[in-house]
């Protein structure tokens, strides 16, 4: 049986080995492991790339939120809007500089925030918007400024999973007031460890992230404000420059993949596959669907979606749950006193969402094969 992974980041790096050993070798043999020209140069090249004045480097994607919540010195008493599907630390930073998090409820068929709800969230106590550019996809940032500006709400744009993407021809994390990204290995745009960055068009937050990542300190041993220790080592930087100049290919190709997979599952009933708005272009950092119930299916002990990638899994292939939990539910959380009608879309979906396979280098044949077991999957689960 030939397995097919839900990632494989050695592909990646088998087409990129010997650029990836030469930088590396040059980093070490400089001497300079963190700050430096390297660093300094991915930062230029990376704000080029996303269309934005200002890029300070950090060590991940959670720094970065952190940094940029902040910079706006949202904290205790103050809101947060968000969405309750993501990962965690969207919600954590918010909590971690003493605001609370507001969740909305989601669009059912972008998985994103229902841009709708968000102004019934908003109290006077709101002092800002994170949305989460979930699986690679774009939230329609052109209504959502529309309502942060009338109400004058910072926002930040968690673009953790979708490096590249865009919204109207521009590129996520240039359009809100500042934008977080996460380098993290399985990323479009991933590093060999940890990694992240920051971008604005304002100088004045990019200096203050500035002095906060480093120990809050404006000059070497002046520290103005309480800061912490956040920077992007230079091997990480050297190599996200030689992955950067390849990140348009390898989004080109699971865009490719993406819409394949469309073709092959929108025929089958009991599969909702994931939709692209017209106005923005995804660069699949994930592809999920979602396995519906039927009538016919009488598992009493396990959901369809559930059965079906345990049937996937004894085929070889591999697939993921983002995210089974939706956050009001995490048990740091509950004590907000969110209800089921309140969060009602997140929490059906959260029963029904599985992210199939997919990379840039997997293969017609590799696809082919995790079709085939979808079909033979769904077959079984409406067999019991």
């Amino acid at each position: 049986m030939n397995t097919v992974p839900p990632l494989d980041l050695s592909q990646q790096y088998k087409l990129i080995q010997d650029e990836v050993s030469q930088a590396v070798q040059a980093v070490l043999a400089s001497g300079r492991y963190i700050g430096g020209s390297i660093v300094e140069a991915f930062e230029q090249e990376f704000g080029q790339y996303i269309g934005v004045q200002e890029t300070i480097a950090c060590n991940s994607g959670t720094d970065a939120l952190f940094l940029a919540l902040r910079a706006f010195n949202i904290g205790p008493g103050d809101e947060v809007i968000t969405t309750p599907f993501t990962f965690i630390a969207t919600a954590e930073m918010i909590s971690a500089v003493g605001a609370t998090p507001v969740f909305v409820d989601i669009d059912p068929q972008t998985f994103n925030l229902d841009i709708e709800q968000i102004p019934n969230a908003i109290t006077a106590r709101t002092k800002a918007i994170i949305p989460v550019h979930l699986f690679g996809q774009s939230v329609d940032m052109t209504r959502l400024m529309v309502i942060a500006q009338s109400y004058h709400l910072a926002v930040i744009e968690d673009c953790a999973q979708a490096t590249g993407a865009s919204w109207q021809g521009q590129k996520v994390g240039s359009i809100g007031h500042i934008g977080c990204f996460s380098f993290f290995p399985t990323k479009n745009l991933g590093a060999c460890g940890d990694g992240g960055a920051v971008t604005t068009q304002d100088p004045a937050l990019a200096q203050s992230m500035r002095i906060i990542k480093e120990h809050g300190q404006a000059s070497r041993y002046r520290s103005e404000t309480i800061g912490i220790n956040s920077r992007l080592d230079a091997l990480q930087a050297a190599i996200l420059r030689i992955k950067l100049r390849y990140l348009d290919t390898w989004n080109q190709q699971r865009q490719t993949l993406a819409r394949r997979y469309h073709q092959l599952l929108d025929p089958l009933s009991e599969i909702i596959t994931p939709q692209e708005i017209a106005c923005g272009q995804s660069v699949w950092n994930q592809y999920t669907i979602r396995v519906q119930s039927t009538s016919d299916a009488v598992n009493s002990t396990l959901k369809p979606r559930d059965y079906l990638r345990n049937y996937l899994q004894e085929q070889g292939i591999g697939s993921m749950i983002y995210y089974p939990i939706p956050l009001h539910q995490q048990p740091v959380y509950q004590g907000l006193g969110y209800s089921a009608e309140q969060l009602p879309i997140v929490e059906a979906i959260c029963q029904e969402v599985l992210s199939l396979p997919l990379f840039p280098e997997l293969s017609s044949d590799q696809q082919d094969q995790v079709i085939y077991a979808i079909k033979e999957g769904l077959v079984q689960t409406l067999q019991l």
